[in-house]
């Protein structure tokens, strides 16, 4: 297995962008994505500045990460926002990745940032503040397992709440498909707390019934159920 931090470290920042370019995974089904987070991990401002114009899909994602990683600091919070709704969905991905790394060192600036996230109307920051929190290995204590659900909970009334005209616009459905998983990882970390909370919504509604469904096919919930 490759050590890419190590490897990033070796070369001059000069050299990172033919690192990466030969070594995205891309064009291709899966993108690099050890890579993306060693980057995340590693580059510093000099290597943001150096790589921050670059346009390929690859380097904005690995880019995107970095700033999810240091979210703790206000300049690299708002270039996460900013990647949050991008058009490209890997580079979405990219900001929900880093800002799971913020969470292994700083879960605490992890709740703070999705909690304001998940108010946004804009739908792709919603799913960030989802992605990024439903990870097991981050809802390891009641604390955060509850950020977790209050997180769902309120991405899904607020997903409830849209006008029906807008319910099939492509970055609500991408909000629902996060929602679709997030709830089974949210309870499964505290049935105690979840469960109920995912038992009481209201599936009158024909996106939330979709979402419940969706969820109660994970085996880590429906072995809960």
């Amino acid at each position: 297995m490759t050590d890419w931090q190590a490897r990033l470290r070796q070369l001059p920042v000069e050299e990172w962008a033919t690192l990466l370019d030969a070594n995205s995974g891309l064009p291709g089904p899966r993108a690099n994505t050890a890579l993306a987070a060693a980057f995340a991990v590693v580059a510093d401002e000099s290597a943001l500045l150096a790589l921050g114009t670059r346009d390929d899909e690859f380097t904005a994602m690995c880019v995107a990460a970095a700033h999810g990683a240091h979210a703790d600091e206000n300049e690299h919070v708002a270039a996460a926002l900013h990647g949050a709704s991008d058009d490209r969905w890997r580079v979405r991905e990219g900001v929900a990745m880093g800002l799971q790394l913020l969470g292994d060192r700083d879960v605490d600036r992890l709740a703070d940032i999705v909690s304001e996230w998940v108010e946004s109307e804009d739908p792709l920051v919603q799913r960030a503040a989802v992605a990024a929190i439903c990870e097991p290995r981050l809802l390891r204590s009641p604390a955060s397992a509850a950020v977790a659900v209050r997180v769902c909970a309120r991405a899904t009334a607020l997903l409830a709440g849209r006008p029906a005209a807008v319910r099939r616009d492509a970055d609500v459905r991408t909000l629902r498909q996060a929602l679709g998983y997030g709830w089974s990882v949210a309870v499964a970390a505290d049935p105690a707390v979840g469960l109920p909370a995912f038992l009481g919504l209201d599936t009158s509604d024909a996106d939330v019934a979709r979402i419940v469904a969706e969820n109660r096919k994970k085996k880590r919930l429906s072995a809960l159920l």
